[in-house]
């Protein structure tokens, strides 16, 4: 299959390099920077699992608009970017292909399927943009669980297990979704199949609406939340306050949670995807992690205090990078 990789950061690079190394499809990719660089050059390194892999890329580009159509775009941008980048996703995409879209927090896809309806959520997709152009039924949604980090240009470190777990926004089990789920695999990309992907999502959104905020506001990594009582307090009560909206939505994990042990299991130098922001002074996935849980709160009334004194910061901080 052809198969563009759409945003090389830290996870974007991860599946690029083992798809790219396994050499079973035809792959691209569109990045930028040190990274774009990297891939036209000596190559990207990945150090996982106590091993090196070394990796070249043939056609790397920060133009989209110069590859052909492609069987499956796996778009690994933040949630932020994505508006921005929506014509050429949707450019990219062959009429009988799709996109999966490896984000963190609420996806813009999330009414899609859904009963009643809704259509876009404003704060995700402002314009439209995503929606009206790349389309919801054209869109696989993924939960990624795997830290990956980038120390320096054009290396990526992961620890512990990779996991991609896939599914259609209706919860079906297609014949694409299978299709996509085999060419990760023979990437050597361990996948499992969702028939409630919104279950996953807020499985893990409930840790990283907690996690990535106050490591973005502290500059601590994990480790150091879980050892600090008043940080892991308010990390405690942010989680609680994201399962309670989960379970106003639908989806009640209140019963088979552990918040306490959530917030204390951090190890020391894991850094999160919005810590990782922060240090580096780029834009955060603010909205997709904590702004939207605050915004179906407001929707079914529930009080969510601690989020309500946690999301104007966060906005401020992002305010400030992208100033």
């Amino acid at each position: 299959m052809k198969v563009c990789i759409f945003g090389a950061g830290a996870i974007g690079g991860y599946v690029a390099v083992r798809l790219q190394d396994a050499a079973k499809d035809e792959i691209s990719v569109v990045a930028r920077g040190t990274m774009l660089k990297a891939m036209r050059g000596s190559g990207v390194t990945l150090r996982s699992g106590g091993k090196e892999l070394k990796t070249r890329f043939e056609t790397a580009t920060d133009d989209p608009s110069t590859l052909p159509p492609q069987d499956v775009v796996v778009v690994t941008l933040k949630a932020h970017a994505l508006p921005g980048a929506a014509a050429a996703i949707a450019r990219l995409i062959a009429p009988q292909g799709c996109a999966v879209f490896l984000l963190n927090g609420i996806p813009w896809w999330w009414n899609q399927g859904r009963p009643g309806g809704g259509g876009t959520l404003p704060l995700l997709d402002p314009d439209g943009t995503l929606w009206n152009l790349v389309r919801p039924e054209r869109a696989l949604g993924c939960v990624v669980s795997g830290p990956t980090d980038i120390p320096e240009p054009g290396v990526i470190v992961h620890t512990g297990a990779f996991r991609l777990t896939l599914g259609e926004p209706d919860g079906t089990t297609s014949a694409r979704l299978k299709a996509v789920s085999e060419m990760f695999n023979r990437g050597g990309i361990e996948t499992e199949l969702s028939q409630d992907l919104r279950r996953d999502v807020w499985q893990k959104l409930t840790n990283n609406a907690s996690g990535n905020s106050i490591s973005a506001l502290t500059r601590l990594d994990l480790k150091g939340l879980g050892t600090d009582p008043g940080l892991c307090d308010l990390a405690i009560r942010v989680m609680r306050e994201a399962l309670e909206v989960a379970a106003s939505q639908g989806w009640d994990l209140r019963a088979e949670t552990d918040v306490e042990a959530a917030a204390r299991r951090g190890r020391a130098g894991q850094r999160t995807s919005m810590m990782q922001d922060a240090m580096l002074g780029r834009p955060m996935e603010v909205e997709a992690l904590l702004g939207q849980i605050q915004a179906f709160a407001r929707e079914q009334g529930i009080a969510v205090p601690t989020i309500d004194v946690i999301l104007p910061l966060m906005r401020g901080l992002d305010r400030s990078f992208r100033a």
